[in-house]
């Protein structure tokens, strides 16, 4: 064989070797995130063809308000999940700390921001309690924040009394969902956003040649920077079209970014992945395994209460069903279909996002589609299903593979 011909085969057994390893990450759930961008393009496609509105700026912009209330929650149940447990209570938690918050400011007369405080205050106890419960007792998660979940639905309809809904005037409690901004402060939000982006891509870039593992040069960087890049433009661009960037996207962003960070740059962050890794290997490595479910699990009722303190905005109300109907549902299936890990140790916040919007767009076209309740249910119950049934065969192929 000519050199000519030797150098073609080995390109070609180059690329197919580099396919096959795409694929191969792809099933394992490496590359999650691309499953999941493919799969919002599909939804995107059958439901435009179905209801031209589908893709307007006003229902986009509709969509992301939706998102919010699940897209907070779920930051905190990513934490759990990472854990391998579960927190069934935290729709109930959602519900009573924005009726908390709502008798405090209407009934009781107090500031905005303290009343809020108050709301997170209740759902980071609730968190806190349960958490101890169950890491002090050895009792499973499940069975304690079941417990919580009726508990805490009870408590809800005592604390809102005998008119069983309240009324939210103040513009502060309610701007939190319904402000939106300029095109102006929009682009600079967009700016900020891709600049911060950029920053950290060439930190971690000149950090990995630092230390000699750069294995592939800057153009993978260059191409999600561009891709992201192009979806921030596409994004404020679109909101712009309609009413502005809301407020309630930069408080869901903001804290994505931040928790994420935690979990990923930080000590903390780390023993969470360790424990939900393996908790007797994390033990005898000197971390403090009930201090780590503990936090875990007082971070989850924080977010449970400020995912309901911004539901309570949006609605300008708080009555006996917040936090109820199929929130639970949807604040644990979206990590979990964006492709957190249900047996823990393998996610990231950013599937709290991105599962809101896979569920949110599902919700959002079946309501355009005038389906009934019991279709949402069943579409959204088996999308939950595949997803759960991609996560154990990835988990499979890691372990034939030799991977944890």
């Amino acid at each position: 064989m000519s050199a000519t011909g030797a150098a073609t085969a080995d390109e070609g057994t180059e690329g197919r070797s580099t396919t096959g390893q795409a694929l191969r990450r792809l099933v394992q759930g490496d590359l999650s995130s691309v499953r999941v961008v493919l799969g919002l393009i599909v939804i995107a496609i059958i439901f435009q063809v179905q209801e031209e509105r589908f893709l307007s700026a006003q229902n986009l912009t509709n969509l992301m308000l939706q998102i919010t209330t699940i897209g907070l929650i779920s930051v905190g149940i990513v934490y759990v999940l990472l854990l391998g447990e579960i927190d069934l209570s935290v729709g109930a938690v959602s519900g009573l700390s924005a009726a908390v918050m709502a008798v405090l400011s209407v009934n009781h007369g107090w500031n905005a921001y303290l009343a809020i405080a108050a709301a997170v205050a209740v759902g980071a106890g609730i968190g806190f309690l349960q958490g101890s419960l169950f890491s002090r007792f050895v009792v499973p998660s499940f069975v304690v924040t079941l417990a919580g979940l009726l508990a805490w639905e009870g408590a809800l309809l005592q604390v809102l009394g005998k008119t069983g809904s309240l009324n939210i005037n103040d513009p502060k409690i309610t701007g939190l969902a319904n402000t939106f901004y300029s095109d102006t402060v929009g682009w600079i939000f967009a700016a900020a956003i891709i600049a911060a982006y950029g920053a950290v891509l060439v930190l971690g870039y000149r950090k990995r040649v630092s230390a000699g593992l750069a294995d592939g040069g800057p153009l993978p960087l260059v191409v999600r920077f561009v891709f992201l890049s192009a979806l921030v433009i596409a994004a404020v661009a679109i909101l712009n079209s309609d009413r502005g960037v809301p407020l309630a996207v930069m408080i869901l962003l903001g804290f994505v970014v931040g928790m994420e960070y935690v979990a990923k740059r930080t000590t903390f962050g780390r023993h969470v992945f360790a424990v939900g890794g393996n908790a007797e290997a994390a033990r005898r490595a000197g971390i403090r395994v009930n201090a780590v479910r503990v936090a875990v699990f007082t971070i989850s009722g924080s977010m449970a209460a400020i995912g309901g303190v911004m539901a309570a905005s949006r609605l300008f109300a708080v009555n006996q069903n917040s936090g109820g109907n199929e929130l639970l549902l949807l604040a644990i299936a979206g990590p979990v279909i964006a492709g957190t890990s249900l047996f823990g140790g393998r996610g990231s916040v950013w599937t709290a996002l991105l599962g809101a919007l896979v569920i949110g767009s599902i919700s959002n076209g079946m309501d355009l589609l005038s389906l009934s309740s019991a279709v949402k249910l069943m579409v959204t119950g088996g999308v939950l299903l595949l997803a759960v049934l991609v996560d154990a065969v990835a988990r499979q192929q890691r372990q034939t593979s030799g991977r944890v």
